[in-house]
C-alpha cells in the first residue's frame, strides 16, 4: 500500500478506477490481465507488486480509491455492502443494477414490500440532470433516494422535497438516512410499459381481468397499455412489484473477504459458480 500511496496521483487514481468494470471482469474470465499490467507498468508499480496474486492487486487498488477516490463503483458497492445487503436479510427483496425505466437510469433499486430507487452522486458529480432522473423515478418507484456526500449535504437538502436523502461519509464508510422519501403508489402507466417486458405486461392484462382481449404484435403494445391504465393505483403498483420481483435475478453475494466485488457479481447476475470462478481466476494468477 506504501507503494501505491507514493505514487498517488490524480491520474493514476482515474486510471485505476477503470479497473473495476464490466469489461475488464469479462476480460479476467478469459486469463487477460493485460490491463492491470499496463496500468501498474505506467506507474512503475510492476517490481512491487511482482509474484502477487491479482486479487491481491485489486484489493490494494480498491482500497486506495476508497481512501483517495470514491467514485461511483466504490459508493455503489459500500453501499450494498453496508446497507442494502441488511435490508435483503429483513424480507425477501430483489436489487438491481441500473435499472432503466424510459430515458433514465436509476443507480439501484430495491423491490421487496415497496419499490426504492437509489441514484448516486459522488464528489466527483455535478448536479446537471439530476432533476429530470429524479423526476422519471418519482413516476414509477414507491420510494425515491439520492445518495450525496456528507459534506455536500446542503447543496442537495432543498432538491425536492418528495425525495429521501441518504448521505455517505467515504472516510469512515457510514451511510446515514437524513431525510426519508415520500411515499407515492401512483404508477406511469407510459413508463411502466417501457420498463415490462411483452409476456410481462400481456401477463397482467391476462391475471387481472381474467381473460385476453384478442390482439395480434402489431396492437398487443397498445392494446394492454389501455388494461393496465384501468387498473386502480394501488392495485398496479402492487402488481408491479410482483412481477420485478419474479424476474430471474442471483442477489449472490461474496462474504467481508472478498466483499470489493459485490458490485460486480450484481452488475453481471453472477450465480454461485460464476462468483467462486471469478475469485478462482484472481487467486491462481500471478503478475
Amino acid at each position: 500500500m506504501e507503494a501505491l500511496q507514493k505514487h498517488i496521483s490524480n491520474n493514476l487514481l482515474r486510471d485505476f478506477s477503470t479497473l473495476f468494470s464490466r469489461s475488464e471482469v469479462l476480460r479476467w474470465f478469459k486469463d487477460d490481465f493485460k490491463s492491470i499490467n499496463i496500468k501498474l507498468s505506467r506507474y512503475n508499480l510492476i517490481n512491487h507488486f511482482r509474484e502477487r496474486t491479482y486479487l491481491d492487486i485489486l484489493k490494494k487498488v480498491y482500497k486506495l480509491l476508497e481512501e483517495n477516490y470514491p467514485n461511483e463503483y466504490i459508493i455503489k458497492n459500500e453501499f450494498l455492502n453496508n446497507w442494502l445487503r441488511h435490508e435483503i436479510g429483513k424480507s425477501f427483496s430483489l436489487i438491481f443494477n441500473e435499472f432503466r425505466l424510459g430515458k433514465a437510469i436509476a443507480d439501484l433499486s430495491m423491490f421487496n414490500g415497496v419499490s426504492k430507487a437509489f441514484e448516486i452522486k459522488t464528489i466527483l458529480d455535478n448536479e446537471f440532470r439530476l432533476s429530470n432522473q429524479l423526476n422519471e423515478y418519482k413516476k414509477l418507484f414507491n420510494e425515491v433516494y439520492i445518495i450525496v456526500p456528507k459534506e455536500y449535504l446542503h447543496k442537495y437538502s432543498k432538491l425536492d422535497n418528495d425525495i429521501g436523502i441518504i448521505s455517505h461519509d467515504y472516510k469512515n464508510k457510514e451511510f446515514q438516512l437524513e431525510k426519508s422519501s415520500k411515499f407515492n403508489n401512483v404508477v406511469d402507466v407510459d413508463i411502466l410499459m417501457n420498463v415490462l417486458h411483452t409476456k410481462e405486461y400481456i401477463g397482467i392484462v391476462k391475471d387481472y381481468f381474467q381473460f385476453l382481449p384478442e390482439m395480434n404484435s402489431f396492437n398487443q403494445f397498445k392494446i394492454c397499455k389501455e388494461k393496465l391504465s384501468q387498473i386502480p393505483h394501488e392495485d398496479l403498483n402492487n402488481i408491479f412489484i410482483k412481477f420485478m420481483k419474479n424476474r430471474k435475478k442471483n442477489n449472490i453475494f461474496f462474504n467481508k473477504s472478498n466483499s470489493e466485488f459485490n458490485q460486480i457479481s450484481l452488475s453481471l447476475n453472477f450465480n454461485n459458480l460464476e462468483k467462486d470462478f471469478l475469485i478462482s481466476k484472481l487467486q491462481n494468477k500471478r503478475l
